[in-house]
């Protein structure tokens, strides 16, 4: 099994600080990537056969692709502000050139694509915003890429869990090519941390423990879900955000809860 936590570093000559290609985690679909541009630094991209959810995570930036142009986005300066970011969807065979206006953290998805939906803007009013989970297991979510939004592949969304909380909890997988009862996911976990000397405990596991990690995330790391179950906690002190990009054979989220912890999905349960 590979590792399944992919570390931040300094940031390489194209601002990169972290990767994951389906080569590098050993899957078939979900590509991550997080740059820190300086202001004026440019990323250049061509798609090729995938489609491409770029998410400015903090900070503004003009975005160009083949056939559109997005200028002076962006408006949050920090993940941890809590509002919705904008983002672009570039679709495969196509490319893109991002130019930093101020420090920017830059998120880049991709998934296999078809080309069958032209570039757009999703700005904060596309955005869907929810609440999820009642006390302690109560979080916000930002659907940036939702199934109900025109993509080939891509599912995007961003996951703010207050300290002292648990998210993607109960636990809840999607590991079965098994519809409409479940589908078959890959996910990664950007994760970030505030204040960012903290960290994220998650736990990955399978119903019969072939797979059982529990993980610490620090600020910046990707943690990847190949398979089973995978909840987070925010320990007290700390606030959790994550972008979670998924994608799979077919574009639907359809999970299935833990049996055992599947009486929690109830607000006060006996």
């Amino acid at each position: 099994m590979t590792n399944l936590i992919v570390p931040s570093g300094p940031p390489d000559a194209d601002g990169r600080v972290v990767a994951v290609t389906p080569e590098s985690a050993g899957w078939t679909y979900v590509g991550f990537e997080a740059y820190a541009l300086e202001p004026g630094a440019r990323l250049t991209r061509d798609t090729g056969g995938r489609e491409a959810c770029l998410v400015l995570l903090s900070g503004m930036a003009d975005v160009r692709t083949k056939e559109a142009e997005f200028a002076g986005i962006g408006g949050r300066m920090s993940v941890f502000e809590g509002s919705a970011p904008y983002s672009v969807y570039v679709p495969s065979e196509d490319g893109y050139e991002v130019t930093a206006l101020t420090r920017l953290e830059l998120a880049v998805c991709t998934a296999p694509g078809k080309g069958t939906y032209p570039a757009r803007l999703i700005s904060p009013d596309d955005v869907g915003v929810e609440g999820r989970g009642y006390g302690n297991m109560e979080r916000r979510v930002h659907n940036i890429l939702p199934e109900q939004k025109e993509a080939d592949s891509l599912l995007v969304v961003e996951v703010f869990t207050p300290n002292g909380h648990w998210s993607s909890y109960p636990p809840h997988k999607h590991d079965q090519d098994d519809l409409p009862r479940e589908s078959f996911l890959e996910e990664t976990y950007y994760h970030r941390i505030s204040p960012e000397r903290g960290f994220a405990m998650q736990r990955v596991y399978t119903d019969d423990r072939s797979l059982d990690e529990s993980l610490v995330a620090k600020d910046g790391d990707v943690v990847l879900v190949p398979k089973g179950y995978h909840p987070v906690s925010a320990p007290p002190g700390y606030d959790v955000y994550y972008l979670n990009v998924m994608a799979g054979p077919v574009r639907t989220w359809k999970f299935h809860n833990d049996p055992d912890h599947e009486w929690l999905t109830k607000p006060n349960p006996k």
